[in-house]
C-alpha cells in the first residue's frame, strides 16, 4: 500500500492519528439530490479529485452512511481498492429516530465497513447528538467497537461544549480518548469561538473537523455581483448561516478577496488557511467534486497567513461570531 507524503500535517486530537492539515469531505459523492451527482459532476470527476488530492499530500477523507444513501462510502471503498494508497478514512453513525438502542451502531458500522471494503475504520463518529438512544449507551457502543478492533479512534459531530465534555469524560473512563468533534466552522460562521466549543476542544485535546469550511461556496467569491441574491437561498435552505445578512457577507468576501490577491492565492485557499491558523487542532474538510476543486483545496497547504492577515479577517468576520 503506497504511502502519501504529508508536507503539511497535524493530529486527530489525542488519538495521535496523523492526517493532512486539510481533509476532503465526501458529502456530495454519490448524492443525486442536493448535489446532483451524475448531472453536475460524474464518477470520472470524483476519481480525478481523489487522485489529485492524493498527489498533493492529502490523506484524510470524511464520509458517512447517509451520504448518498451509502453511495459515498461505496465510491470511497472503490477508490481505496483501485489506488491502493494508505489514507485515513472517517465515517459516521446516524442516530436516526427509528434506531432505538445502541446495538444499531455496531450493525451500522459493519455495513459501513462492508461498503468501504475495510476491516477497520480509522475514525467513527456519532453524526449528531439528538437521539432516542442515551448518550452513555452510544459512548459504550463506541468503546466496544474500539475494543473489538473495528475502529482505531472515535469522535462526535455537531456536539456543543457541554455535550463534548460529557462524551470525553465518559470515554476517558474506559481509556478511550475522544479524538474529534466535527462542526460547522468557517469565516461566515464563527460561533464555535463564542459558544465554548473551540475552547473546550482545545482544553481536552479534541480535534475540530470543520465542515462547510467555504460556507458552501460563499467564501470562494462566486456569490458576488449578479449572483449575490443566491446567498439568501443558501441561508434559507442550506442552513449555512445563522446570523449576519448579505451586506455583511459581501463585505467579508471583499476582504477575503483582497487578502487573496495580496498573497497570490485564491479566496478559497485564504478561507481554508484562516481555519488552519486558528488552532493546530482545526482540520477543514472542503468538498472536492472535480480535479479543479481538489487543486484549489491543495493550494491552501504549505503556507500560512500572517498574524496581521488573520487579524484583518477576524475583524471582517466579527458579525458572524455569534450568528
Amino acid at each position: 500500500m503506497a504511502e502519501i507524503e504529508l508536507k503539511d500535517k497535524r493530529f486527530l486530537g489525542a488519538s495521535k492519528i496523523e492526517v493532512s492539515s486539510i481533509g476532503i469531505g465526501t458529502w456530495a459523492w454519490g448524492d443525486q439530490g442536493m448535489w446532483q451527482y451524475g448531472k453536475s459532476f460524474t464518477r470520472y470527476d470524483i476519481d480525478e479529485a481523489f487522485k489529485t488530492s492524493l498527489a498533493a499530500g492529502i490523506n484524510f477523507f470524511d464520509t458517512a452512511e447517509i451520504y448518498g444513501k451509502g453511495e459515498s462510502e461505496r465510491i470511497v471503498g472503490q477508490l481505496l481498492k483501485y489506488y491502493n494508497s494508505k489514507v485515513v478514512i472517517a465515517s459516521k453513525f446516524a442516530p436516526l429516530p427509528l434506531r432505538l438502542n445502541a446495538a444499531e451502531l455496531e450493525k451500522a458500522l459493519d455495513r459501513s465497513l462492508f461498503r468501504l471494503g475495510l476491516d477497520q475504520l480509522d475514525l467513527y463518529q456519532i453524526h449528531w447528538p439528538y437521539s432516542l438512544i442515551k448518550q452513555e449507551d452510544l459512548m459504550k457502543a463506541l468503546v466496544r467497537v474500539v475494543k473489538a478492533g473495528k475502529v482505531k479512534a472515535v469522535g462526535v459531530s455537531n456536539y456543543n461544549a457541554a455535550q463534548t465534555r460529557k462524551a470525553h469524560t465518559f470515554l476517558a473512563g474506559y481509556g478511550v480518548p475522544l479524538a474529534s468533534n466535527q462542526i460547522l466552522y468557517n469565516l461566515a460562521h464563527r460561533k464555535p469561538e463564542s459558544n465554548g466549543v473551540l475552547q473546550t476542544c482545545r482544553e481536552l485535546n479534541v480535534a475540530v473537523i470543520a465542515y462547510s469550511p467555504l460556507a458552501q461556496g460563499v467564501l470562494t467569491g462566486k456569490y458576488t455581483g449578479a449572483n449575490a441574491q443566491k446567498v439568501e437561498g443558501l441561508r434559507r435552505f442550506r442552513g449555512a448561516f445563522r446570523g449576519g445578512g448579505s451586506v455583511e457577507l459581501q463585505s467579508l468576501v471583499t476582504q477575503v478577496k483582497a487578502v487573496a490577491q495580496e498573497k497570490g492565492k485564491t479566496p478559497s485557499q485564504v478561507a481554508l488557511n484562516w481555519l488552519m491558523c486558528k488552532d493546530e487542532l482545526v482540520i477543514p474538510i472542503p468538498g472536492a467534486k472535480n480535479q479543479k476543486q481538489a487543486e484549489q483545496n491543495a493550494g491552501a497547504l504549505g503556507w500560512r497567513l500572517s498574524a496581521e492577515e488573520v487579524a484583518r479577517l477576524d475583524e471582517a468576520s466579527k458579525p458572524f461570531l455569534k450568528g
